[in-house]
């Protein structure tokens, strides 16, 4: 019986940890999404393909926008892992830590949004928004831990 209880919890765990993964699956794909928009707004070729940080560097428009977006969600990646990874770690409830990693996620999505329609005051609020959801979740972590 005892086994049964035990193999019955590490289940229920890896149920609750599972939203957490896609999160992340979800952040780290993201990023993605903008690099076709760029690639397909710079009439991005086979012959690209040989250089293809070149030819983005060289576009303009929608394309130069849609490749900016991507670069900056890479860049805002490791902070959003980390925090999120710490939470789980430190046994934030799921909810709180799925609540902060949704509105990141949503956060960023109408961030690339706001770039490629050239929205820059917009998309600088909602920029910071996006980065105060992995601050917010490291910052209480500091102060369930104090």
């Amino acid at each position: 019986m005892m086994l049964l209880n035990t193999f019955h919890y590490e289940k229920k765990q890896m149920q609750s940890i599972s939203g957490i993964i896609y999160l992340i699956l979800g952040a780290c794909l993201l990023p993605y999404v903008f690099t076709m928009i760029a690639k397909k707004a710079a009439g991005f070729t086979a012959k690209d393909n040989q250089n293809p940080r070149e030819a983005l560097a060289k576009s303009e428009g929608l394309a130069s926008r849609a490749h900016a977006v991507q670069q900056n969600s890479f860049e805002s990646l490791p902070l959003f892992i980390a925090a999120v990874l710490m939470a789980e770690y430190m046994v934030m409830p799921q909810r709180l830590i799925m609540t902060f990693g949704i509105a990141y996620l949503v956060c960023r999505v109408i961030y690339g949004i706001c770039y490629l329609k050239n929205w820059a005051a917009l998309r600088t609020i909602v920029w910071l928004l996006s980065m105060l959801c992995p601050v917010t979740l490291l910052l209480l972590i500091i102060k369930l831990t104090s």
